[in-house]
């Protein structure tokens, strides 16, 4: 699986940012690295949310695949993604 954004479309979230880290059929599985990490991602159902197409390549620098992926390289990823977007 590739590594994709996604923003929450519904719940309590709503206009939050995650990583997705996992997948099945009707689900994926969230984390930002504070309050969903990746030892507990957040369960949301795909119609829930909006996956983000359009993503700079420098927002995955050094990061090429989920299983490298921790709590810290997850804050960094959308820290460079959310700086990335207030620009402009």
């Amino acid at each position: 699986m590739d590594l994709m954004l996604a923003t929450s479309k519904a719940g309590h979230d709503k206009k939050q940012v995650y990583v997705v880290v996992n997948e099945d059929e009707n689900y994926f599985y969230l984390a930002n690295g504070t309050t969903k990490l990746m030892s507990k991602p957040k369960k949301k159902k795909k119609i829930h949310l909006q996956l983000i197409k359009n993503i700079p390549s420098n927002v995955f620098e050094d990061i090429n695949d989920v299983e490298t992926l921790d709590d810290v390289k997850i804050k960094r990823i959308l820290k460079s993604y959310n700086r990335r977007n207030e620009d402009v």
